[in-house]
């Protein structure tokens, strides 16, 4: 009995690839180690918490640096290698580095922000949970089966709807979280009957498999086979606040906690897109006829609300000037849709897709600075009002032309060259696809982004109404904003850093 049992258990057994899993495994046991400490962390150290959290993040980061010799896999079929559960390849590092990196940065803003709150975030549970959403986030881009990638999103996600209704007593915060939540879940669930219908047509969850057995599929189940293709592409859509499933933005980022809202507008960002690429570029291919103007009517629907959103916030209402990122963000969110919109239609759909991921690289460094600068401004004026920015340069001028390039970067006008490059990046994808009504939709949005984005820019340079009141910057907040103005400057001065990903592709 046990001679047979032993080879039946070798097949079923596979050889798990340490290096391979180490970042995303690294970050979720630094987020056990915060929890379990903050048990044991008197009141007046809770700061090591965050420190501690830093800490693990970077480790992550620095264990990316191994894997750059080759691609990896692990979970592999025993029958056949070549089909795995987990891939490290280019273009998982190069997510990793990006969801990994913004981790870092929004935990630098976290530090402070959880500093002045004055117990009002508690901090066990926060970094717990951030550093949870950030492991899920890791492990996304590197799964290569759908119910991998379905738990590496919800482990991204569930912490996040946490983290933004972590605020004791705020119904603001709530409020957020609720609407982000409702969502979200509505999202997974459309997502779920998606992939149930393609795993019932198809017999099998690897990207790849699915690929091959999708065109082949038996004429009773072609309809239940394309119905699947589409509730996933919907569900994704959710994730990436693609309109019109874009509604809870603007209020979940004034309701969070501004370093949630930063993580958010990046790393849960990025989150939607991976997971949309994976799916449509690597599974779906075939469907290619299906999701590709699905996804061009999305991007051209996305970048213009987006926009439109930004240019009528009021410069002396309450939280405008998260309100206005927020809304960029869903603008250049239509952005990054394009690119994979115009892989559908490419012959070279690796290129596209590093069209996407070399804008986004840019986007979450410029980003995550603007929030940097938002939260600096908030702590003196907590109603966080475009009109608050007014005069900034009197009271702290770096700051202030810290602000104006990241504004300019997003703008795309120098001397935010990265921003100028990486819109050009994306446009020249459109009209290579032969997408020339969307690099014209793209064009036009452009033009109207440039308004405000220049609007917010000249206020910071006007006379202050009031007494020019310096503003005290701790040290966390002032090594995210060195941090991410020396990679906008860099990259500015050495654009083929990223670009070069739209040339030669990722996979």
């Amino acid at each position: 009995m046990s001679s047979l049992a032993q080879p039946l258990a070798e097949a079923v057994v596979q050889s798990v690839d340490w290096l391979a899993i180490a970042p995303p495994t690294v970050a979720a046991f630094a987020g056990l180690v915060a929890l379990v400490a903050d048990l044991f962390v008197a009141e007046h150290r809770k700061a090591l918490l965050g420190w501690t959290s830093v800490a693990g993040l970077a480790a992550s980061l620095l264990l990316l640096l191994p894997l750059l010799d080759g691609d990896r896999s692990t979970f592999c079929l025993t029958g056949d290698a070549g089909v795995c559960s987990y891939t490290a390849d280019r273009f998982t590092l190069v997510i990793q580095f990006l969801v990994l990196g913004g981790a870092l940065l929004a935990a630098l803003l976290s530090v402070t922000a959880l500093k002045d709150a004055n117990k009002e975030l508690p901090e066990g549970e926060f970094w717990f949970l951030l550093l949870s959403s950030a492991a899920g986030a890791a492990l996304l881009p590197a799964s290569r089966d759908l119910a991998t990638l379905i738990v590496a999103l919800e482990v991204a996600s569930l912490p996040a709807f946490a983290l933004v209704g972590l605020r004791h007593g705020d119904r603001k915060s709530s409020e957020a979280a609720l609407k982000f939540f409702l969502s979200s879940v509505t999202a997974t669930a459309v997502s779920l009957m998606g992939i149930s219908f393609v795993y019932a047509s198809t017999g099998t969850l690897y990207l790849t498999q699915i690929a091959d057995r999708i065109q082949n599929v038996d004429g009773q189940l072609q309809t239940l086979a394309q119905t699947g293709v589409v509730l996933t592409l919907v569900g994704f859509a959710f994730k990436t606040a693609a309109v019109p499933f874009h509604f809870w933005v603007p209020d979940t980022y004034v309701g969070a906690p501004l370093p949630v809202a930063a993580y958010l507008s990046v790393v849960g960002k990025a989150v939607g897109f991976t997971g949309l690429i994976l799916v449509t570029v690597i599974a779906l291919p075939s469907y290619a006829d299906v999701w590709g103007p699905a996804l061009a009517a999305l991007a051209a629907l996305t970048m213009t609300v987006g926009n439109v959103g930004a240019l009528r916030q009021q410069a002396t209402h309450a939280y405008s000037a998260v309100r206005l990122l927020a809304w960029s963000s869903v603008g250049q969110a239509g952005y990054l849709l394009v690119p994979i919109a115009a892989a559908a239609y490419s012959d070279d759909a690796e290129r596209s897709i590093g069209s996407t991921v070399a804008y986004a690289l840019m986007y979450a460094a410029v980003n995550l600075g603007a929030f940097a600068v938002a939260a600096l401004v908030g702590r003196t004026k907590p109603l966080n009002r475009i009109s608050d920015y007014r005069g900034l340069y009197a009271r702290n001028p770096l700051s202030a032309l810290i602000l104006a390039f990241f504004l300019l970067c997003l703008a795309g006008l120098p001397p935010g060259i990265i921003g100028l490059f990486a819109k050009v990046t994306v446009f020249s994808a459109a009209v290579d696809a032969g997408l020339g009504w969307l690099a014209v939709v793209m064009a036009v949005n452009v033009v109207i982004a440039l308004f405000y984005y220049l609007q917010w820019t000249a206020l910071l340079f006007r006379a202050s109404e009031g007494e020019a009141v310096r503003h005290l910057v701790p040290a966390p907040l002032t090594a995210t904003m060195a941090l991410t103005a020396v990679v906008g400057i860099a990259l500015s001065g050495a654009p083929q850093l990223i670009l070069r990903f739209a040339d030669t592709g990722l996979f």
